[in-house]
């Protein structure tokens, strides 16, 4: 008989900044079960995005239950699957609690719940950045004994497959030599707005770059409109793209953008991840050092990100786009 195609399930819930960070390790673990039968567990917003990877045969989105009969409803899934290991990439509360719904007999799990058989046994692991501590995971698994671990050395996450499955037009309207844009991301958690830098920072700097020549493009959710729009009383022509993008647009226009200055939210981190020349604003609220995007990257920091002077972000815009116009 031909031998059974070996079953794998991935774990990753949210958020979406550390969603786009884990497509490192998932790619790693694809390339170490090529022809294996890889199921990702996530949640609704995820699904789109999931469902169009390369790394996944099947993509489910009830990872979080919110009630008893939904936990037994994946519990017997998961039972029922017959998965030979299980590689959690979000490492929290909720999916130990899908290890512990599998006992007495789990699969061979990947993490750190309790009692999983191939646990990441790192002491050091909560102060490694993520791409870092998921590649140093991988290596305790066993699937990637060279792994990278040294601080800035892991590789980032690939979307390349995003932007060969993904058309889409200029998002600004020019002339004949069209004006190279800026990405505005202006938005955040709704429950974090210690995240954020004011909006009226993000007008005046609007000015500043359009002054430079470049369009202004600020993107976010529905509920951000009004940011856009605060930023269009400074910048007439800057375009209003809140509501208006998916998450593979985002990495499109990432891609394709002369720059992207924003928070530290997840869409900030698929912009850098295709490509964009990047400048992340960090607060006290969280630390860069173990969360930041990967790659042509600028963080600026201030406990406070009201205090962070627009000047400071501007100096930093210039040497980015200059460097990428340089090496264009």
């Amino acid at each position: 008989m031909p031998r059974a195609v070996p079953k794998i399930l991935v774990i990753k819930l949210s958020a979406l900044g550390d969603f786009v960070l884990a497509l490192a390790a998932m790619k790693k673990i694809r390339e170490a079960h090529a022809k294996a039968h890889i199921t990702l567990l996530t949640t609704p917003p995820f699904e789109a995005l999931a469902r169009s990877c390369p790394y996944f045969n099947a993509v489910e989105t009830d990872g979080r239950p919110e009630g008893f009969p939904q936990w037994m409803t994946l519990r017997r899934r998961l039972r029922t699957a017959g998965y030979q290991r299980v590689y959690d990439l979000q490492t929290s509360a909720q999916s130990n609690r899908i290890f512990q719904a599998l006992r007495p007999s789990p699969p061979a799990w990947s993490g750190v719940a309790l009692g999983c058989s191939l646990p990441h046994r790192n002491r050091l692991r909560d102060q490694m950045h993520t791409l870092e501590r998921q590649a140093d995971q991988l290596m305790y698994a066993g699937i990637w004994p060279d792994a990278p671990t040294a601080p800035g050395t892991a590789p980032g996450p690939d979307v390349s497959w995003i932007l060969r499955l993904t058309a889409t037009d200029r998002p600004v309207s020019g002339g004949v030599k069209p004006r190279p844009y800026v990405m505005f991301v202006p938005g955040g958690s709704v429950h974090r707005p210690e995240k954020r830098w004011p909006v009226e920072r993000y007008s005046e700097l609007a000015r500043i770059l359009y002054a430079r020549g470049f369009d202004v493009v600020t993107i976010g959710g529905p509920q951000e409109a009004q940011l856009a729009h605060a930023i269009q009383r400074s910048v007439p022509r800057a375009r209003d793209l809140t509501g208006r993008t998916d998450f593979a647009s985002i990495a499109v226009l990432g891609a394709r953008a002369a720059l992207a200055v924003g928070n530290d939210t997840g869409p900030l981190h698929l912009a850098a991840a295709a490509g964009a020349p990047t400048i992340v604003l960090f607060s006290k609220a969280s630390d860069p050092a173990l969360s930041a995007p990967r790659g042509h990257v600028a963080v600026l920091q201030a406990d406070d990100l009201s205090q962070l002077p627009v000047a400071t972000v501007a100096q930093a815009a210039a040497s980015l786009a200059l460097s990428k116009a340089g090496a264009a």
